[in-house]
Protein backbone atom coordinates (compact mmCIF):
# COMPACT_ATOMS: atom_id res chain seq x y z
CA UNK A 1 0.00 0.00 0.00
CA UNK A 2 1.39 3.69 -0.37
CA UNK A 3 1.42 6.27 1.99
CA UNK A 4 -1.58 9.13 1.86
CA UNK A 5 0.24 11.43 -0.20
CA UNK A 6 0.39 14.99 1.13
CA UNK A 7 2.00 16.60 -1.69
CA UNK A 8 -0.22 20.23 -3.09
CA UNK A 9 -0.97 18.78 -6.70
CA UNK A 10 -2.52 15.63 -4.91
CA UNK A 11 -4.20 17.36 -2.49
CA UNK A 12 -6.13 19.87 -4.97
CA UNK A 13 -6.83 17.00 -7.65
CA UNK A 14 -8.49 14.91 -4.98
CA UNK A 15 -10.33 18.03 -3.62
CA UNK A 16 -11.53 18.64 -6.83
CA UNK A 17 -12.31 15.07 -7.79
CA UNK A 18 -14.55 14.47 -4.39
CA UNK A 19 -16.17 18.09 -4.83
CA UNK A 20 -17.02 16.73 -8.68
CA UNK A 21 -18.67 13.47 -6.96
CA UNK A 22 -20.34 15.38 -4.30
CA UNK A 23 -21.78 17.76 -7.15
CA UNK A 24 -22.01 15.04 -9.47
CA UNK A 25 -24.30 12.70 -7.74
CA UNK A 26 -27.10 15.28 -7.58
CA UNK A 27 -27.41 16.37 -10.95
CA UNK A 28 -27.38 12.63 -11.53
CA UNK A 29 -30.08 12.21 -9.27
CA UNK A 30 -31.71 15.34 -11.17
CA UNK A 31 -31.11 13.91 -14.81
CA UNK A 32 -33.09 10.87 -13.48
CA UNK A 33 -35.85 12.83 -13.16
CA UNK A 34 -35.88 14.98 -15.89
CA UNK A 35 -34.61 17.72 -14.83
CA UNK A 36 -31.08 19.78 -15.74
CA UNK A 37 -30.23 21.95 -12.80
CA UNK A 38 -28.10 24.39 -14.61
CA UNK A 39 -25.83 25.74 -12.29
CA UNK A 40 -24.96 22.62 -10.67
CA UNK A 41 -24.64 20.79 -13.65
CA UNK A 42 -22.54 23.26 -14.66
CA UNK A 43 -19.70 23.23 -11.75
CA UNK A 44 -19.95 19.18 -11.98
CA UNK A 45 -18.97 19.17 -15.84
CA UNK A 46 -16.46 22.35 -14.59
CA UNK A 47 -15.01 20.44 -12.06
CA UNK A 48 -15.07 16.83 -13.54
CA UNK A 49 -13.06 18.65 -16.52
CA UNK A 50 -10.58 19.83 -13.74
CA UNK A 51 -10.33 16.71 -12.20
CA UNK A 52 -9.14 14.89 -15.43
CA UNK A 53 -7.03 17.94 -16.78
CA UNK A 54 -4.88 18.00 -12.96
CA UNK A 55 -4.50 14.28 -13.52
CA UNK A 56 -1.87 15.18 -16.40
CA UNK A 57 -0.40 16.86 -14.07
CA UNK A 58 1.55 14.27 -12.33
CA UNK A 59 5.15 13.48 -13.47
CA UNK A 60 4.99 10.00 -15.61
CA UNK A 61 7.68 8.95 -17.84
CA UNK A 62 4.85 6.76 -19.21
CA UNK A 63 1.25 6.41 -20.02
CA UNK A 64 -0.60 5.33 -16.76
CA UNK A 65 -4.41 3.89 -16.80
CA UNK A 66 -5.26 7.06 -14.75
CA UNK A 67 -3.88 9.08 -18.21
CA UNK A 68 -5.86 6.78 -20.24
CA UNK A 69 -9.48 7.52 -18.39
CA UNK A 70 -8.43 10.93 -18.29
CA UNK A 71 -8.44 11.05 -21.80
CA UNK A 72 -11.60 9.34 -22.41
CA UNK A 73 -12.79 11.37 -19.58
CA UNK A 74 -12.08 14.26 -21.42
CA UNK A 75 -13.88 13.09 -24.85
CA UNK A 76 -16.76 12.11 -23.02
CA UNK A 77 -17.06 15.45 -21.26
CA UNK A 78 -16.65 17.29 -24.60
CA UNK A 79 -19.25 15.43 -26.00
CA UNK A 80 -21.58 16.46 -22.75
CA UNK A 81 -20.72 20.13 -22.95
CA UNK A 82 -21.78 20.59 -26.96
CA UNK A 83 -25.02 18.81 -26.06
CA UNK A 84 -25.81 20.94 -23.34
CA UNK A 85 -23.90 24.41 -24.70
CA UNK A 86 -23.35 23.76 -28.44
CA UNK A 87 -27.14 22.36 -28.79
CA UNK A 88 -28.92 22.95 -25.73
CA UNK A 89 -30.20 19.42 -25.45
CA UNK A 90 -32.56 19.51 -28.58
CA UNK A 91 -33.57 16.06 -29.43
CA UNK A 92 -31.24 13.31 -29.57
CA UNK A 93 -28.34 15.59 -27.97
CA UNK A 94 -30.54 15.22 -24.54
CA UNK A 95 -29.95 11.68 -24.61
CA UNK A 96 -25.93 12.41 -25.87
CA UNK A 97 -25.97 14.36 -23.02
CA UNK A 98 -27.36 12.03 -20.40
CA UNK A 99 -25.34 9.37 -20.98
CA UNK A 100 -21.66 11.16 -21.53
CA UNK A 101 -22.66 13.20 -18.11
CA UNK A 102 -23.09 9.76 -16.40
CA UNK A 103 -20.34 7.97 -18.08
CA UNK A 104 -18.13 10.91 -16.61
CA UNK A 105 -18.81 10.97 -13.35
CA UNK A 106 -19.01 6.80 -13.48
CA UNK A 107 -15.44 7.31 -14.74
CA UNK A 108 -14.67 9.69 -11.31
CA UNK A 109 -16.26 7.12 -9.24
CA UNK A 110 -14.57 4.09 -10.70
CA UNK A 111 -10.82 5.95 -9.73
CA UNK A 112 -12.27 6.64 -6.80
CA UNK A 113 -12.90 2.82 -5.98
CA UNK A 114 -9.28 1.78 -7.62
CA UNK A 115 -7.62 4.86 -5.34
CA UNK A 116 -9.74 3.45 -2.11
CA UNK A 117 -8.37 0.10 -2.14
CA UNK A 118 -5.18 1.03 -2.76
CA UNK A 119 -4.68 4.06 -0.05
CA UNK A 120 -7.49 3.14 2.50
CA UNK A 121 -5.82 0.01 4.82
CA UNK A 122 -8.87 -1.37 5.57
CA UNK A 123 -9.89 -1.73 1.76
CA UNK A 124 -6.51 -2.63 0.86
CA UNK A 125 -6.39 -5.59 3.26
CA UNK A 126 -9.17 -7.20 1.33
CA UNK A 127 -7.80 -6.18 -2.05
CA UNK A 128 -3.74 -5.76 -1.48
CA UNK A 129 -2.21 -6.12 -5.30
CA UNK A 130 -1.74 -2.97 -7.00
CA UNK A 131 -3.44 -2.66 -9.32
CA UNK A 132 -6.50 -3.77 -7.14
CA UNK A 133 -7.87 -6.90 -7.80
CA UNK A 134 -9.43 -10.31 -6.66
CA UNK A 135 -13.55 -10.73 -5.84
CA UNK A 136 -13.85 -8.19 -3.43
CA UNK A 137 -12.55 -5.16 -5.73
CA UNK A 138 -14.85 -6.88 -8.83
CA UNK A 139 -17.91 -6.94 -6.87
CA UNK A 140 -17.74 -3.30 -5.76
CA UNK A 141 -16.60 -2.50 -8.99
CA UNK A 142 -19.67 -4.60 -10.70
CA UNK A 143 -22.21 -2.75 -8.53
CA UNK A 144 -20.65 0.76 -9.18
CA UNK A 145 -21.21 -0.24 -13.27
CA UNK A 146 -24.76 -2.11 -12.55
CA UNK A 147 -25.74 1.56 -10.48
CA UNK A 148 -24.50 3.76 -13.31
CA UNK A 149 -25.71 1.90 -16.24
CA UNK A 150 -29.28 1.51 -14.51
CA UNK A 151 -28.56 5.27 -13.78
CA UNK A 152 -28.08 6.29 -17.23
CA UNK A 153 -30.78 4.64 -18.38
CA UNK A 154 -32.92 5.87 -16.42
CA UNK A 155 -31.42 9.60 -17.02
CA UNK A 156 -32.00 8.71 -20.92
CA UNK A 157 -35.70 7.60 -20.31
CA UNK A 158 -36.43 10.67 -18.62
CA UNK A 159 -35.17 13.33 -20.85
CA UNK A 160 -37.91 11.37 -23.35
CA UNK A 161 -40.90 12.09 -20.98
CA UNK A 162 -39.73 15.49 -20.43
CA UNK A 163 -38.41 16.74 -23.54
Amino acid sequence: MTALATDPLTLVHLAISLAAIAIGLPVLAAMIKGRTPVTLTGIFLGLTVLTSVTGFLFHNTSVTPGMIIGAVSLGVLAIALFALYGRHLAGRWRAAYAVTATLALYLNIFVLVIQSFIKVPALHALSPSIPPAGPVFSAVQGVVLIVFVVSGWLAVKAGRVNS
